[in-house]
Parts: structure tokens; sequence; C-alpha cells
């Protein structure tokens, strides 16, 4: 699908994201394997987190959607720990890495064999981060030249181990925590840096036997998860590319309502708040253990800056927006230490470096970084997402400050989380 996407001079309204992808993988995982019936409210409308519905599907777990004063429900049927089912065929991730590398924790725990693989991009996406911890836990998992899917796991008994991650990974403390859920003993996971504690505030919420500590969590299999109603905090990671889009367009007064602020995510907020972004906290609240809030961003004059460290672990989604940011800004963008681009979607490294070139924006690549000058102007071009959701959205706020309409090829790449972006950027784009 190509997307014609014109310039305006700002963007204004009021603006609702899908619900948080990773918060909603998480509660489709736990409420399936917890005791009852759960409701979620705001469950992300994309695609990757319907992969993970179908998967939980596939295993035996009823679940549906209803509406009630507007506002859309997930009802889950949870069977408990032990309450999962043979799956009839091979179970398909689609394009999301969340999916598989969380839901192996689980599936590494069960009675019976499964089978797991995704679409061509996530066949390409190396599993060997959770094979270690996973095979040190008494599971066995094949997969293709030892590290790709399809994962063939045979499910077994697991036993609780201490495991430091080698690198900062949400994904991968989560999939230890969930194998935990069943390992006999206490599992430990110990990371480098924090990282987002979605999956530990879920645990807690459902009533798993968790201590948490700066940088450790202890978690102590057996203990049984009671369903709960649950609600979904607005995606920030959605919410970027308008922040982006009203930052850098001349005339932008923009509100985001409902948006999640859990502390291991707003990073986001602080990177862009330090280069001079104007964006104010209108309210705030807690639910289920997450912060929600509605957010004011309007036309700001941004210096730029460095991205690196603990802080590119925070933003590794974001960049790919802050990428386009940094170009509009007055001294530009460096980004190190975001080797993980390179395994994402796509090495997101090289398309946003090729996607810049074509909008005629200077940028130098290195192994793990970019460096993007200060004070540029975007060309009209052609984009190609290359599949990747996060490269298509980015360059459709880049199109905006463009000199003339630009086609976006592969748009549909953005509904793997955010179905209604093109629609919503209509809406608010002037």
């Amino acid at each position: 699908m190509t997307e014609l996407v014109s310039p305006a001079r700002g963007v204004h309204g009021v603006v609702s994201v899908p619900g948080d992808k990773s918060i909603s993988h998480r509660y489709a995982m736990l409420t399936s394997i917890a005791e009852g019936t759960s409701q979620i409210y705001n469950y992300s409308s994309g695609a990757d987190c319907h992969s993970t519905l179908a998967c939980m599907a596939a295993l035996g777990i009823l679940h549906e959607f209803s509406e009630q004063d507007g506002r859309k429900i997930l009802t889950v049927r949870g069977r408990g720990l032990h309450g999962l089912q043979p799956a009839g065929a091979m179970l398909d991730a689609g394009n999301s890495g969340s999916t598989i590398r969380m839901l192996s924790g689980i599936l590494s725990a069960q009675s019976f064999e499964t089978r797991i693989t995704g679409d061509e991009s996530l066949v390409k996406r190396p599993m060997r981060r959770i094979m270690t911890p996973l095979s040190q836990m008494g599971a066995r998992i094949e997969a293709t030249n030892e590290q790709f899917p399809p994962l063939h796991i045979y499910g077994s008994p697991l036993h609780a181990i201490d495991y430091e991650l080698p690198v900062a990974s949400a994904q991968v403390k989560s999939c230890v925590l969930l194998a935990g859920l069943y390992a006999e003993g206490e599992t430990v996971v110990r990371e480098p840096i924090t990282t987002r504690d979605h999956t530990e505030i879920a645990l807690r919420e459902l009533g798993a036997d968790l201590t948490l500590q700066p940088r450790l969590v202890r978690l102590r299999g057996g203990a049984p998860l009671s369903a709960k109603t649950l609600v979904v905090p607005g995606d920030l990671s959605s919410a970027a590319f308008f922040l982006v889009a009203a930052l850098i367009l001349p005339d932008s007064n923009l509100i985001l309502i409902n948006v999640g602020l859990n502390p291991t995510r707003t990073a986001l907020l602080d990177v862009l708040r330090s280069m001079g972004a104007n964006i104010k906290l209108l309210h705030l609240e807690e639910t289920n253990g997450e912060l929600i809030g509605n957010l004011q961003v309007q036309t700001s004059r941004l210096r730029g800056g460095t991205i690196e460290g603990a802080i590119t672990a925070a933003v590794i989604d974001e960049i790919p927006a802050l990428a386009v940011l940094g170009a509009a800004s007055e001294e530009g963008l460096v980004v190190r230490n975001a080797g993980e681009l390179r395994v994402k979607e796509t090495d997101r490294i090289e398309t946003i470096a090729q996607n810049l070139r074509h909008m005629n924006i200077a940028v130098e690549t290195t192994a793990d970084g970019l460096k993007i000058p200060g004070r540029q102007r975007f060309r009209a071009a052609r984009i190609e997402s290359c599949g990747d959701h996060r490269i298509a959205m980015a360059f459709s706020i880049a199109a905006l400050a463009a000199d003339d309409a630009s086609t976006i090829h592969g748009a549909e790449a953005a509904s793997v989380s955010f179905p209604e972006f093109y629609t919503t950027l209509r809406q608010i784009a002037k």
C-alpha cells in the first residue's frame, strides 16, 4: 500500500493512541495462564498484539472482543498455569518479536511440544538470547542454524536459575520470568541497566510471588495467577511520532490523552525536554500499577544532542522518530550504542539512513549508531518502509515537513502497531 503525505504547517487537536503494545502482549499471555476470566480495556489494535492472541487461541484459550460505552473490551478466559493445550499446527507470531520471545518462556514449561515461527522478517531475527537462559532452566529448543525461527520447543520441567542478562533486554527478562512461573525454586534475573518493567508490574497485579530490587527481580515459581480487570495505557512509542510532528512543524498545538507514562518508558520525554521541547503534563493517575496521563506539546526550538549508553536502550524504539527530529534541530543528533537497531524488523540504522538520504538529508552511519547534522530541510521523496512499521511512521512525519508531497511505499507496515495512524495523521495535519 502507498500513502501520499503532503506538507503541513502544523498538527492540531486531541489524539488518542492505541493501547500500549508491550503491555498488551503481556496482559494477553498472563491472563491466559491465570485462573478465571479477565477483562482487558484498550487492548492494542496493532497486528503484533493480535498475533499473540492468535497464538493463545491456538493453545486453547478462548477470548472475545466487545464494546461498552464506546470502549473496547477484550475478555480472556484463563485456564491456569497448566491449562494450555497442544496447538494443532505451527504457531505464527507474524512480525512480532515480543510474541515469539516471551511466549517461548511459557511454552518451554508445557507438557507438550510446540513449533512457532513468524513472517519473512521475524525468521531472520536471532533467538539465541532467549534460548541460552531457557536451556539453563532445563528447556530443549531447536532452531534453524541454532538461533533462527522456526523454533521447536520440547516442553520440559524447569528449574530456577540466577541469570544475569549480558545485554539489557526487557523481552529476554520477561521470557525468563514467564518460564520462572513454572520453575521449581526462585528465579532471579539481574539486568545491567533498568529496562521497562511492565512484566513485573503485571505479574504483581495478578498475584505472582515477586520481589523487586534495583535491576534485580526474584520470582518464586508455582504461585497461581488470578484473573483481573486491566486497563492498557496508550502507547508512548506510538505517541512519539505525533510528539515529533508537533515539535518540528511551525504552527502546532497537540494534546495526547491517556498515554502510558511508566517511568521506565519516559526517557523519551526526558530526551525531548533536554533538547528544549515544550511538553506539559496535564493529568496523571495510576491504574493497575501503571501511570497514565495527558500531554500537551507545542512547536519548539530544538537544540539536538547526543543519545548514548543507558538512554539509548531506554529510547531504542523511538530512534527512527528522533532521527527525523535530529535533522530539523539546531545542532543535529548523534546516536551511539544502538547496535540493537540492526536486528529489529529491519536493519534500522541503514533504513533510517537510506530514507534520510532520499529526502536530501546528510547522515553518517556507524556500526552502532547515526550522526545527523542539524538545520536541514526535507525534500519530497519516495520512502521505502522495508516492511518496518516505525520506519513508515517516522518518515510520514518527515514528509509533513518536506517541500512537496512524498509517497510512503509499504505504508501498510504501520498496522503492526498503529492501524489508525494515517487516518489520525490526516485528521490533525493542517
